[in-house]
């Protein structure tokens, strides 16, 4: 029989013959390294029995899919030690997640670190016995009788849910089995790279009614070089956690009576405003009037606009006087209202309308995450109210600014996906294909690359989404700009047309940050703490040797105070070094050193939290070089 090969050759091989053995007659070393194979554009196992005419494409660790099937391959070895040292555990799934896989295990007693450490070596061991991974067809209900006597119940009810005569696929290593779909690695020794990183409690289908299992998290990857990158990318996120970082640096802390909720301290808060300004101050430049609606807002108003429907499980709600409220959990119904107020004009189009709004979900408690998953957050929300003729200079304009802004934060790597309608929305189809034809315009009018996300639209209108590389390669989503064609109509907006007749607005959700809290979060992980001297909630130091320089250290920083900066002044008795190394570890971008020659002289010895010695400068001098540094935000 004849093999397609991706370059276009062909291979004559006999009938019956595998993947491996095309492998093998290509060169030895392509079936030393070789993991599964694309057949006809599927991926199938190595052992996956060939056809005349196939096209097929050998995959190796060097190839795209190679960490998938890996990780895919090292989620069943996790499973395979775990029931060798375990064996009243049950198995339950086992997927790949980014960076690694976890396997639910059913078991009497919780996992411990010492367990995992037992389970690792266990992995190694069967790694080196490179055990065959075999692919078996089975009946269902041999399927069902097989796990049932193992004692796999949950095994054998995901097998039960398959059509009566349908055959399942299982994979065997050793005296060791389970059901998959597949592909996995020739054999055990395939897998070397991995490491188990955690345990922690999941339920039965991710549903808190069912049973409560074990959770085992590890990764895996093709090599040693990327694991070890790997490692220390998590070691470097672990020094850059803005929750301990939010500690140790007296920023913010969070405390189980206001669960998801923020506690703001002094220097926490001096960053917010720092960045709530900044965005106060883009906004004016950019025609956007800043308003302010109310927190609590009768459940008509989120009936009509359909919010209700969708998110009344993540709503916050209370009742007073025979009437039901929602703390709200976005804005945009209340913009409307303000909107409403007037009969506008077409001239008046485009009204931008902004706010700091803050929101209430009620996230799952298992989801809280420091600043970056909260039950409280603002948002530095807009919506732009416009004529259907307005969307794309509207959007292409939002883009330009979306892009300056994360600049101005010290952010170059920005991703971009457009997300097209889901299954369950509001509008009409004729409207949802001119929402996403005006966003695909604006994009491709500005040549900029972006990716497609099917299905995952607002249940109002498509969404362009903007998210942040950080420096450890970690991808956060912040910014959106959404179309929206039906809740004006359902909320009752209206303009004046040229024509004079009423006509409903187009909407455009938009967001440039997105939650504030979690872009703080991000900006303290981005830099570690060591925050740009603009951001600093702390911008300067000034520390006295002596209490000879106390009225002038009290001077000096008074004066830079007056020239708007957030200057501090240590006049502890404590040694000069001692003061310096402190306030290095708070990360002060700059620690101003006065002895009786500095008083004497006017002047102000300028050191880096970096420990450069940047010598003597008069305060004239240094303020005009901090004015320097705020004007190109460095």
């Amino acid at each position: 029989m004849e093999i397609q090969l991706p370059d276009g050759s062909t291979r004559t091989l006999n009938e019956g013959a595998t993947a491996m053995d095309l492998a093998t007659d290509i060169a030895a070393g392509l079936a030393r390294s070789a993991l599964a194979v694309h057949v006809n554009g599927t991926l199938r196992d190595m052992s996956q029995p060939l056809c005349d005419g196939d096209t097929v494409a050998i995959i190796t660790d060097k190839s795209d899919e190679a960490v998938e099937i890996i990780r895919h391959s090292s989620a069943h070895l996790l499973a395979q030690a775990v029931q060798s040292l375990f064996p009243d555990a049950q198995v339950t799934i086992g997927p790949v997640i980014e960076d690694g896989f976890f396997y639910d295990f059913a078991y009497s007693r919780p996992f411990t670190p010492e367990d995992l450490t037992k389970i690792e070596q266990k992995m190694r061991q069967l790694s080196k016995q490179k055990l065959p991974i075999i692919r078996e067809e089975w009946a269902r209900d041999d399927g069902i009788a097989f796990f049932k006597a193992q004692g796999e119940h949950y095994k054998a009810q995901l097998i039960e849910r398959i059509p009566e005569g349908e055959t399942i696929s299982v994979y065997r290593q050793g005296d060791w089995q389970d059901l998959c779909r597949g592909p996995h690695v020739p054999r055990t020794d395939k897998l070397k790279y991995f490491k188990l990183m955690r345990v922690s409690g999941a339920y039965w289908e991710g549903n808190s009614a069912n049973e409560q299992l074990q959770r085992i998290y590890g990764t895996a990857w093709a090599n040693k070089d990327d694991l070890a990158a790997y490692l220390h990318r998590l070691e470097e996120a672990e020094k850059r956690d803005h929750r301990k970082l939010g500690k140790s640096l007296d920023l913010f802390h969070l405390q189980d009576e206001a669960p998801g909720m923020i506690f703001w301290h002094p220097k926490g808060w001096h960053i917010w405003q720092v960045v709530e300004n900044e965005i106060r101050q883009v906004m004016r430049q950019h025609d956007y009037q800043e308003i302010k609606t109310p927190q609590l807002v009768d459940r008509r108003l989120w009936e009509k606009s359909g919010h209700w429907e969708k998110f009344r499980d993540d709503m916050f709600t209370t009742s007073t006087e025979n009437r039901d409220y929602a703390i709200k959990p976005m804005n945009c119904p209340c913009h409307v209202q303000v909107f409403k107020q007037h009969l506008h004009s077409y001239r008046d189009l485009p009204l931008r309308l902004a706010e700091f709004g803050s929101c209430h979900r009620n996230e799952p408690s298992g989801t809280l995450h420091g600043l970056m998953r909260l039950r409280n957050f603002v948002q530095d929300d807009a919506h732009i109210f416009c004529a259907e003729s307005q969307i794309q200079d509207e959007v292409s304009a939002f883009i330009d600014l979306v892009f300056n802004v994360y600049k101005r934060f010290g952010f170059d790597d920005v991703i971009i996906f457009l997300s097209d309608r889901p299954e369950q929305r509001v509008g009409t189809d004729e409207q949802w294909d001119k929402a996403e034809s005006s966003l695909h315009e604006a994009l491709q009018s500005k040549e900029i690359q972006y990716g497609l996300n099917p299905g995952e639209g607002a249940f109002y209108g498509p969404k362009i989404e903007f998210s942040l590389k950080d420096c450890l390669g970690r991808v956060w989503q912040c910014g959106t700009i959404q179309v929206d064609f039906s809740m004006p109509g359902r909320l009752g907006a209206e303009y004046v047309a040229e024509d004079n007749t009423r006509q409903t607005p187009v909407m455009l959700h938009r967001a440039i940050l997105g939650s504030l809290e979690r872009f703080i979060g991000i900006l303290i992980e981005e830099h570690a703490g060591k925050l740009p001297f603009w951001l600093s909630p702390v911008q300067a130091v000034v520390c006295n040797i002596s209490d000879n320089q106390a009225e002038y250290v009290k001077k000096s920083v008074q004066t830079m105070r007056d020239a708007g900066f957030r200057v501090e002044a240590d006049l502890r008795n404590e040694k000069v070094g001692y003061k310096v190394r402190a306030h290095t570890l708070q990360r002060t971008p700059y620690i101003l050193v006065v002895g009786d020659r500095e008083c004497e002289e006017g002047t102000v010895s300028v050191r880096s939290r970096e420990g450069d010695n940047l010598g003597a400068k008069s305060v004239d001098d240094w303020i005009v070089d901090m004015h320097s540094m705020t004007a190109n935000y460095q």
